[in-house]
Formats: C-alpha cells, structure tokens, sequence
C-alpha cells in the first residue's frame, strides 16, 4: 500500500555550479511536483557556494579558488545540511549524480539519485579511456559509492541503462526509466519573454546554424568549427551561433585558425523563452557529440520545429528517432554534405510534423509522475 501522502526532499544543483540543463530538470522536477497538490510535500535543498576560499588575502575570484569553494560546498557542507534534513523527508532525490556523495548523509533506502550519464564515474570504470589525477579518482569514487548505495537510480534513455548494466554498477532491479520532458517555451509559437531578435541583431538577418552545448571535449566543438568552415565557402553569408560554450585556448585558436570569428555569435545565457526563440530561427541545428547522456538540445529544437542532424549515435537515435537527420560521429565530409544538402534543399529532411510528434513524446509531467510514483513505492517498501 502506498502512502497517502509523502515528503519528499529534492537536491539541486547549487546554482553557481552554471550548468543550465541540471538548473532545468531539477526545476521542472519542482514545478511537476507542485500540481500534485496535497498528495506531496516539497522539500528544496539548494546550498550556494560560498566564497570562503575566494575571500582569503591575496587569492580572490581565481578560477582555482572558485573550484575549492565547490569542493568545500559538494564535501562538506551540503552533506550536513543533507543530514540535518533526514528527519524532515519520507524520501530523498538526489537530481544530478556528480553530487551522488549526498547519498553518504542520507537514508540510502529511502533515496534516489537522477544519473543523467556516466561522465563523471569514467575515470574509475573505464580508467584508460580517460585517465585523470589520483585526487580526481579519489572523488568520482565517493560519488560512484553513493551512486551505488542508493535505492534507486533514475536514467534518462536506455543507453545510460545499458551502459551501468555492463559495467556491473547498478543491479536492474533498482533502476527507473524517467526520460526527460520539454518545457512549454520549447513551441512553435513566440513567448513572452524571447529576446531572440535582439540577441540575433549583430547577424543582420543572415541565416545561421545553431549549436547549444558546452565546451566539454565530447561535444565536439572542434568538429562543429571544421564544419562550419567548410559550409562558409560554399555560404558566405552564413553564420554560426553557439550557446552556452566557454572555449578553451586550443578552441579559441582553431577559431583563428579557420578564419571563422567575425562570423561566430557566441551570446550570454540566455533564458529558456529566447534560447527557443533562436531555435525557431535556425536554418539547421547542429550536434556533433561523440557522447551523450540523452541530448536535450535535440528535443528542445524538434519541439520548436528546427531541423537537427545529430551525431548517429545510439542514444540520439533513440531520442530522435526519424525526426532527425544523421552523419557518422568526426566525419567532417560526410557532416558538410549533410548540412549542405538541407541549406540548399538537395535534402528536405524529416517533415515538420514528424519532428513535432517526436518532441511531444517527452513531457515534464511524465518524468514528475514517474519518479513519484518510484518514490511512493520505495517508501511503501521501507
């Protein structure tokens, strides 16, 4: 029998920590869970990080003592506002698993952790693919055990599935499939709020391609940039806006190298209204990942209608299905010939409504009930 009503305690991300998509599905979460009425109780727990190392003589706002601050927030203090919270919850979840450590504080049989990809653990499970410092391995370790002690983890596609299955992480039995939702700004429609007009003014109406993602080296920027390289010679006016991207020095340089900066608009965050305003604007949208855990960009670009040609990787197909188009991950002929062929309409690709059918498999509401119902089972159980 399930209880009638359930505390359950939600862990976000601090929200200095700038990572947008954690900030979207701990939010959504919050706002799926507030519909639910009496039936739940919320319980928010979102610590910032404080500048204690950055305040010290002589060290500042350095990226390095930035960095600490985290380490000081992730290791120590969040696990003991997580402690002090234990008696206040019937369950807790833990909405992005590079704070997994949580775990450690909590109840581990009445707590969940969200594992959005296996990013964070690789330095430990596949330690030759991605070789890091001890300290590093020391860490991801402590997030991998919280990882393991919790009652449940939560996955976004199937590819996460089998991937914690064949590295032995995870037994079957506590894992739950929650895929992601798009959020009501994702439309073919303007909202309030979409300032996509005036964050696209330095481009004077020339058309463009899109690119939402971070620097991380798995997001392939260095094949987006070849890319778009080559397309420029064949459309001058075009022009490439990448979103949510600090470039590193070897970024910057190739950049120079390609003789592409004039013709790249890398704009601030932006609020989820304008970010679907340049979606709905965009000639293509591009993700040359090599990687994913799920691809939100993908989804949130079908939802607005824009075409998207994807990296073919089993994950973005079961994403996006046939309303996307595909090329072979780092092929960069075979992703200039693709993205050729929709700007010069050789290709139509995936129809309109295609697109918008795929995108509207994936809601919000869904990923809220899943994970409620998970929980009121496991606190049934307990």
């Amino acid at each position: 029998m399930t209880p009638a009503h359930l505390r359950l305690a939600v862990l976000l991300d601090p929200r200095e920590e700038g990572w947008p998509s954690m900030d979207l599905v701990g939010e959504a979460l919050l706002e799926g869970l507030s519909t639910h009425g009496p039936d739940v109780t919320v319980l928010p727990l979102r610590p910032r990080i404080p500048e204690l190392v950055r305040g010290l003589p002589r060290i500042g706002p350095r990226n390095a003592a930035f960095n600490a601050d985290r380490m000081l927030t992730r290791f120590g203090a969040y696990p003991l506002q997580a402690l002090r919270a234990r008696p206040r919850a019937d369950a807790f979840h833990v909405v992005d698993h590079t704070y997994a450590q949580l775990v450690h504080a909590l109840p581990a049989s009445r707590t969940g952790v969200y594992c959005h990809d296996l990013d964070a653990f690789r330095s430990v499970v596949e330690p030759h693919r991605e070789p890091r410092p001890t300290w590093f391995r020391m860490m991801a370790r402590l997030q991998l055990r919280g990882l393991q002690r919790a009652a449940l983890v939560f996955h976004s596609t199937q590819a996460v599935r089998e991937e914690l299955l064949a590295h032995g992480l995870v037994e079957p039995h506590r894992l739950v499939w929650a895929p992601y939702g798009t959020s009501p700004e994702y439309r073919m429609e303007p909202v309030p709020g979409d300032r996509s007009a005036e964050v696209l003014a330095p481009l004077e109406g020339r058309p463009f391609l899109l690119h939402v993602g971070s620097a991380a080296r798995r997001k392939r920027l260095d094949v987006l940039f070849q890319v778009f390289a080559e397309l420029r010679a064949r459309h001058p006016e075009l022009r490439l806006v990448q979103q949510g991207a600090s470039l590193t020095p070897e970024q910057q340089e190739q950049v120079k190298r390609l003789g592409i900066r004039e013709a790249l608009l890398q704009p601030g965050r932006q609020e989820r209204a304008t970010l679907a305003g340049l979606y709905r604007r965009a000639r293509v949208v591009l993700l040359p990942s090599e990687a994913e855990g799920f691809g939100l960009p993908l989804i949130e670009a079908l939802a607005c209608g824009a075409p998207v040609v994807a990296s073919d990787l089993p994950v973005l197909r079961e994403v996006g299905d046939d309303a996307c188009v595909y090329s072979p991950v780092a092929d960069i002929s075979a992703w200039t010939w693709t993205v050729d062929a929709l700007l010069a309409h050789r290709e139509s690709g995936p129809p309109l409504s295609a697109r918008l059918a795929r995108a509207a498999r994936f809601t919000w509401s869904a990923h809220t009930r899943t994970l409620l119902d998970a929980y009121r089972q496991l606190v049934a159980r307990a």
